[in-house]
């Protein structure tokens, strides 16, 4: 009898628990459904391809031809990693209201389309980077190249990191490769892949414009990943952008030069000896890459100090 008793209430308990919980998934069912109704009718984000229909490309002054599907589905591809990768487009928009101020009048001096500023975005992502195989600063010159430009790369000074300097190189550089090979597109790809490389390719392909060329994959892409990103960064609102100037990083234009032709004991002395911290210092002349520089020989070297005191 007991034992029945018990069978009566396992029965009604596990009736009672089905209908609650098929109760609450009708009920939560339902609720999904509207929410997701909501949602669609809502939904903010717009995926979209870019149009080609009406647009022309141009990279320092050499037309872009993207009636050659090729070359059009190429751009494409390096505009849409732009314009969906939100977080490293913003980073360009935001330091280059830092660094195109400090690159501009050096490539206009020197007689390079200021495109070529963008070169600069493509190479490092206008940071003082290193790349696996050695390359360093905002133009990312190896030790070799550098040298052979002219930058002082020591245990205690490395010019890859100074910007004016590094700035100058690539000037010098590139125009060396403009007028070894004839065309700024050519230029581009033999700054990326070298010239001997480039030399090579051209030969055996017996080919002499850039968009006839198959070469390795980074330098194939590496072209459009510049006509790419000059197009993003001058018309941002067009691809969704919206930074405010308040939004990006500021100048480093506020500075005097101190002229250093001793030797430096510890830059740390020498930072709080001028107000400033060894941090500071750095940010502003990262060129300086040991905590005391050995100057034997009496060089100058001009030291950015900030006017503001941090």
């Amino acid at each position: 009898m007991q034992i029945k008793i018990i069978s009566y209430y396992v029965i009604v308990l596990a009736g009672f628990l089905s209908f609650a919980l098929f109760g609450s998934f009708s009920s939560d069912s339902l609720k999904v459904d509207k929410v997701v109704d909501n949602d669609i009718n809502v939904l903010p984000q717009i995926i979209k391809p870019v149009d080609y229909s009406t647009k022309q490309f141009f990279f320092a002054d050499e037309i872009v031809p993207i009636e050659q599907f090729d070359v059009m589905e190429r751009l494409d591809r390096e505009l849409l990693r732009g314009t969906y990768w939100h977080s490293k487009t913003l980073s360009y928009l935001k330091l280059a209201n830092r660094y195109f101020p400090m690159i501009e009048p050096i490539l206009a001096k020197n007689g390079i389309p200021d495109d070529f500023k963008y070169l600069a975005v493509a190479e490092s992502g206008l940071r003082n980077v290193t790349s696996p195989a050695g390359a360093k600063g905002l133009w990312q010159f190896m030790k070799g190249t550098g040298k052979d430009y002219h930058l002082q790369i020591t245990g205690e000074i490395d010019e890859r990191y100074h910007v004016e300097k590094a700035t100058q190189a690539a000037c010098d550089l590139l125009l060396k490769l403009k007028n070894r090979f004839g065309t700024w597109s050519l230029a581009a790809a033999a700054y990326n892949m070298g010239g001997g490389g480039l030399n090579k390719n051209l030969k055996k392909q017996k080919q002499t414009n850039f968009f006839d060329l198959n070469l390795n994959q980074e330098t194939m892409r590496y072209y459009f990943r510049l006509v790419a990103i000059k197009e993003l960064m001058t018309h941002p609102e067009n691809y969704g952008f919206q930074v405010n100037p308040q939004n990006l990083y500021k100048p480093l234009d506020d500075f005097i030069y101190l002229a250093v032709e001793k030797t430096v004991e510890n830059w740390g002395d020498f930072a709080n000896q001028n107000g400033i911290s060894y941090r500071i210092l750095k940010i502003y002349n990262p060129w300086i890459i040991s905590t005391k520089l050995t100057n034997a020989k009496g060089k100058k070297y001009l030291v950015k100090i900030p006017k503001q005191k941090f």
